[in-house]
């Protein structure tokens, strides 16, 4: 019914940078907050960045300073802005959007990840 796609993920060393993009489809309504969550080998997934509709965000104190949410609502997309990698930062980043279906029902998705390596 709605799905999310993640792009922009890959390999990188120390001290760079990437873009996570996440773009939602199906038959949506209203898309409400949308974030990104990580989650490394052997740990819990966790919040890395959240951005509502009227784009208030707030971020991870691991990451505030490096990296920036975005969204662009007629695009229905999200991104996720990564600069000064560190090699904590590996792990498998998943979009996450509180939708606001056809249906008036409100849905908790996720997409797929997109796994970002960090080398040292």
């Amino acid at each position: 019914q709605v799905q999310l796609v993640e792009s922009g993920g890959g390999l990188v060393q120390a001290g760079g940078s990437l873009r996570l993009s996440c773009e939602a489809s199906g038959k949506i309504f209203r898309i409400n907050d949308m974030g990104w969550y990580r989650q490394a080998p052997g740990k819990q997934r966790e919040l890395v960045a959240a951005i509502s509709r009227s784009n208030v965000s707030n971020y991870a104190d691991s990451v505030k300073g490096r990296f920036t949410i975005s969204r662009d609502n007629a695009k229905k997309t999200v991104y996720l802005q990564m600069n000064s990698l560190k090699p904590e930062d590996t792990a498998v980043y998943y979009c996450n959007a509180v939708v606001l279906a056809a249906t008036l029902n409100t849905l908790n998705a996720w997409g797929q990840g997109t796994l970002v390596t960090v080398s040292s």
